[in-house]
């Protein structure tokens, strides 16, 4: 795990800038640094140092130097790679997996990304042709910005390692607040910083001459087939034992997150890691540490735990903003930051449970799919009939239900992140001119036309949720604190297996992620195997109706900022609705909250 950063153009004395670049993010990695300039181009790399620890240090080269390239991520077959490569002629000079990168591009070009099996983002610069292509990992478990301003292309880890550039313009990207209000992060490939782009899991670029050329090369897909149950256990529990052995290499020890769910339970007791990280509070209700010291005790190793006070939380927020580079209003996240913190004390990796909802149909709307089967046995016409009536009350409960069944997926699912409605958020902005999610996930619903809805709710999910959301929030929290994160579940091998899970694997009338479950009930010690899913959840809903939250909340609702973009009396009665109980507001007001101390940090903090 590292951090990496570059430009391109002709520009003399290239040092000194990609030095300041650079230390935006020396926290990706603390344990060393190495630089790469010439007439062209200058590279930039933070290392976290995880395997090779004496000579995996960047950039790297291939044999004639005419290849250099800077890595962020884990390659987890590299060492096959290495051995196929070797009696193709290509010679190595270390054991890491930087290395094998590079000569599989010379050997491979840009189909290398297809040979690869981990985490990455990198960068490979070709002196003879003057090109540079960049890649990010299928499932974007890590990050990866680009920036073409005038006539310098820029790439980072973060898009904070841009700021110091004498060509980045900063400018806020305006257009895109409703989008975030809605989804609850930026659901956009543009981000917040106008000219700033997000590089989409599973694609690539190549830029030359001032021209920049994408392709993709991995789409997430289900394609549901019919197979024995028993058989599918057997191929989760293959995949899942093969996962794991390969996100287990290391050169320094290997620790795992731990709430009581299903997921990180799994993980845990297949891995038999000797360290695990907790993190509740002092509401019974939202605490997870009983029941994984209860996991823990069985299976005879530590848990390190840590309860979370609502000061500590409100306290943290500017720093967590800061490290995300964009708003993102999802609570969870936030607590995220805590686990990791703890954890960097013992170890330098980290296990997490993230994917497998995505994968497995975990999440608990997917059973509308299943629960809701008898009123889809009405004629659609009368079902879109009674829509459009309850249209005006689809906020509330029971209608909300008629208003969905009587639409199409895609006119109103825009995944599980749904905070505010366009209308709802138009209604509180002074901004206009803003992106409809409609408008946002049109290319994808036809990408999708001819998966099940269950398998649309799945890709739908994974791109505009796990990807944006929990993978955002997962990579700079452990970076926040120096540890690398690895995801197990999100995996080619396990992908593989969970792409083609017929329905009947993935929900029935008991609950969601039914084959998943019975493969780690084989190992899970206690019944987490049947649990429902918490993962690391907030009191913010309570916390938000007391004095002092109420209060620091009001204060940046009421200031510059907020009316710069906000209708104050909007915002307001949300939160006065949301004190007294009449509604509840607390999403929306955390969302609008988010952005104004996100806006506050980067453009007006002058960092």
């Amino acid at each position: 795990m590292c951090g990496i950063v570059g430009y391109v153009n002709k520009e003399k004395n290239k040092k000194k800038t990609i030095e300041e670049m650079a230390e935006k993010i020396s926290h990706r990695g603390p344990d060393g640094e190495g630089y790469y300039t010439d007439s062209s181009v200058a590279f930039a790399h933070k290392r976290l140092a995880i395997i090779d620890l004496n000579l995996g240090v960047q950039p790297k080269y291939n044999e004639d130097k005419t290849l250099v390239i800077v890595f962020n991520g884990e390659i987890y077959n590299y060492k096959p790679l290495k051995i196929e490569l070797g009696t193709l002629g290509h010679k190595f000079k270390s054991d890491s997996d930087t290395e094998v990168i590079v000569h599989g591009y010379e050997e491979w070009g840009s189909d290398v990304v297809n040979h690869l099996r981990g985490m990455f983002a990198f960068a490979i610069w070709d002196k003879k042709e003057e090109e540079l292509f960049i890649a990010r990992d299928p499932f974007g478990i890590k990050p990866l910005y680009y920036a073409l301003m005038e006539d310098t292309f820029m790439f980072a880890s973060e898009i904070k390692a841009f700021l110091p550039h004498p060509k980045f313009k900063k400018e806020l990207n305006e257009e895109i607040i409703s989008s975030y209000l809605c989804f609850n992060s930026n659901p956009n490939e543009e981000t917040f910083f106008k000219g700033v782009y997000k590089l989409n899991p599973g694609h690539y670029i190549k830029y030359k001459n001032n021209k920049i050329t994408k392709e993709r090369y991995f789409k997430f897909e289900i394609e549901e087939k019919e197979e024995d149950m028993n058989i599918i256990i057997d191929k989760i529990k293959k995949s899942m034992n093969n996962s794991i052995s390969h996100h287990l290499i290391s050169d320094v020890e290997v620790g795992s997150f731990l709430s009581s769910g299903i997921d990180s339970s799994y993980l845990v007791s297949a891995s038999k890691v000797k360290k695990t990280y907790t993190v509740g509070y002092e509401d019974k209700e939202y605490d997870e540490i009983s029941y994984a010291e209860d996991l823990t005790k069985k299976l005879k190793i530590k848990n390190k735990t840590k309860n979370i006070t609502k000061q500590e939380y409100m306290d943290i927020l500017p720093k967590f903003l800061y490290h995300m580079d964009e708003p993102l209003a999802d609570p969870s996240a936030v607590a995220i930051s805590f686990v990791s913190q703890i954890a960097c004390e013992d170890v330098k990796v980290i296990m997490t449970g993230e994917g497998a909802d995505e994968l497995f149909a975990g999440y608990l709307s997917y059973r509308e799919e299943i629960d809701h089967k008898w009123y889809n046995k009405i004629p659609y016409i009368i079902r879109h009939l009674a829509s459009i009536i309850t249209t005006p009350l689809q906020d509330l409960r029971g209608f909300n239900f008629i208003y969905r069944r009587g639409q199409k997926l895609k006119d109103y699912y825009i995944g599980l992140a749904r905070v505010f409605t366009d209308k709802e958020a138009k209604s509180i902005l002074k901004i206009g001119n803003q992106k409809h999610t409609k408008d946002i996930l049109a290319p994808f619903y036809k990408d999708y036309k001819n998966s099940s809805n269950l398998g649309v709710r799945q890709a739908l999910d994974f791109y505009y949720w796990l990807i944006p959301d929990f993978l955002q929030a997962a990579d700079r929290t452990t970076m926040m604190y120096g540890i690398e994160g690895r995801t197990p579940f999100l995996d080619l091998e396990v992908y593989k297996v969970a792409k083609s899970l017929p329905f009947n694997a993935k929900l029935n009338k008991e609950t969601t992620k039914v084959a998943l479950r019975q493969a780690a009930k084989s190992v899970i010690p206690n019944e987490a195997y049947k649990k429902r899913k918490l993962g690391f959840p907030v009191p913010l809903r309570a916390w938000m109706r007391e004095e002092d939250v109420y209060n620091q909340i009001k204060e940046k609702f009421t200031s510059e900022t907020a009316n710069k973009f906000f209708k104050e009396n909007k915002i307001l009665k949300l939160l006065e609705e949301h004190k007294s109980k009449k509604k509840d507001c607390f999403k929306k007001i955390w969302a609008i909250y988010v952005f104004i101390i996100w806006y506050e940090i980067y453009f007006t903090d002058n960092k």
